[in-house]
């Protein structure tokens, strides 16, 4: 079912109140090191929002390859648009869909994808499971597919899981998803990585063989 999209006051502040640079900036950095994608992929980047991806996505695939942005909220992706514009970005597509409902008419023609991401935007959704299984079925076979998102802090950091539960309530996330956990029987070759004291947890993992290609 379509939901009300989210941000529609808030989306021209979300890069300054969303803490990306002293806290969230690490989970996508660390996601785009296990990518490491060559240049000319073609990428798929689900909840997008502002376009926080697109700067490190284009280090890596530059002009020659694409960046295919899907959001739900059209406030979010006007300014991902801003963004694509201001730094020249004309390999960028915006994709107004809804992540847990997408068809092959929504992304167009450069799927089925070299690599598709997903950063703090699964745990936004309900269910989920239907976003990351669209995201998988819209990756090539032996292409990669990311996830980064958030659950409590753990040892050490356990302190500042007050703080934690309270960012991902004002953001609309459920920190309690764990939607990387689903992520093992879809892929193979997974690599993990965690960091701000295991508050955000990352994922990379392989697109196997299928018996069918999805019509994309």
């Amino acid at each position: 079912m379509r939901r009300p999209t989210k941000y529609t006051v808030s989306a021209r502040l979300y890069d300054v109140i969303s803490f990306e640079w002293p806290v969230y900036r690490a989970g996508r950095e660390a996601a785009f090191e296990l990518l490491n994608l060559p240049v000319g992929s073609h990428v798929l980047d689900l909840g997008c929002g502002t376009g926080l991806n697109f700067a490190g996505l284009q280090r890596m695939i530059g002009p020659t390859g694409s960046i295919t942005g899907v959001d739900a909220s059209p406030q979010m992706l006007e300014q991902a648009r801003r963004r694509a514009d201001r730094f020249g970005w004309s390999n960028v597509t915006l994709v107004a869909a809804d992540a847990t409902a997408l068809t092959s008419a929504d992304l167009g023609e450069q799927a089925p994808f070299d690599a598709a991401l997903s950063t703090y935007a699964l745990s936004l959704m309900t269910p989920w499971q239907a976003a990351l299984e669209a995201m998988i079925a819209a990756t090539r076979v032996g292409g990669v597919v990311a996830v980064v998102d958030m659950q409590r802090p753990v040892g050490w950091s356990a302190g500042w899981t007050p703080l934690a539960k309270l960012a991902c309530r004002l953001g609309g996330s459920d920190i309690e998803a764990h939607p990387w956990t689903a992520m093992t029987p879809l892929l193979r070759d997974l690599s993990t990585r965690a960091v701000r004291g295991g508050h955000i947890q990352i994922r990379v993992g392989t697109v196997g063989s299928r018996l069918a290609e999805p019509n994309y």
